[in-house]
């Protein structure tokens, strides 16, 4: 062991154990997604079984109805609540890092919730909630329930996301710029929200993913004759599994990925700068 400005380096076989078990980790976490890609491309209906090379489960993908229909509606169901939320939150965001006022701490804890209660708790919870209000206000289970539950959620991360922007600001460059004759609205459209706006993407992209993952809460939630692309994905391994499933997979994986790495991009970029 060789200390080096207080920091530890091991050496000789403590670090040998330390890359193997590193390696180990990461392929316990990445070689099933290494297989579910390969087999996404196996000519053979067996979804564990190779039978060569075919790319004709993609093109199933592209041509099946049901399939593309369950995909549009996640599409449409995650720019709404992606709008909503990102609105929503970020006021959240401001006025519990900005203001004082009576209930603050109360309405900082339920902010909170979303984040911390098991999926299936928050899913019973809305179903009961949508259940009540279908028979009150005679609406039907759908677009529209699917859309506020993840708006529910959603909002706690979009918040939390942009307060830890705003924890990082100083609050004399609003000082600053009021000082310089702005008001309140010119200090926030070109002072705090600058700074906050790559918070703001980061958390619209975080929103977005968690919007066209979600399983639990939207099968709770939705009606008859409705169905996102993850809630119809688990439908297909209960009525039969084939490669289209991998494929399917494949696709929504590779989506989540590139949305939760704008997400980090967005956060990083120009990170303790306000312009």
């Amino acid at each position: 062991m060789s200390t080096n400005a207080g920091i530890t380096e091991p050496r000789g076989v403590t670090r040998g154990v330390l890359q193997g078990f590193s390696w180990l980790v990461y392929v316990f976490f990445y070689a099933p997604i290494l297989v579910l890609i390969i087999f996404s491309f196996s000519d053979n209906r067996n979804v564990g079984v190779w039978g060569g090379f075919t790319t004709s489960w993609y093109s199933e993908f592209v041509t099946d109805q049901p399939l593309t229909t369950a995909l549009g509606n996640s599409l449409r169901i995650a720019v709404v609540v992606t709008v909503v939320s990102v609105v929503l939150g970020t006021m959240a965001a401001l006025a519990l890092e900005r203001f004082r006022f009576r209930g603050r701490q109360v309405f900082d804890a339920l902010l909170y919730l979303p984040v911390i209660i098991p999926d299936v708790t928050m899913a019973v919870m809305l179903l009961l909630f949508f259940t009540q209000a279908a028979k009150w206000f005679g609406f039907s289970k759908g677009f529209a329930t699917i859309t506020l539950s993840h708006i529910a959620f959603n909002i706690s991360f979009v918040s939390i996301v942009v307060r830890a922007r705003l924890a990082g600001m100083d609050d004399n460059l609003e000082e600053a710029a009021m000082d310089l004759y702005a008001s309140r609205w010119q200090a926030f459209r070109h002072v705090t929200l600058p700074f906050i706006m790559p918070g703001i993407a980061g958390g619209a992209l975080l929103a977005m993913t968690l919007s066209l993952d979600d399983v639990v809460i939207t099968q709770f939630v939705t009606g008859a004759g409705w169905s996102t692309l993850p809630v119809y994905v688990f439908s297909l391994i209960r009525k039969g599994v084939t490669p289209l499933i991998n494929a399917v997979s494949v696709v929504m994986l590779v989506a989540s990925m590139v949305l939760v790495a704008l997400s980090l991009v967005v956060q990083r970029v120009r990170g303790g700068s306000p312009a």
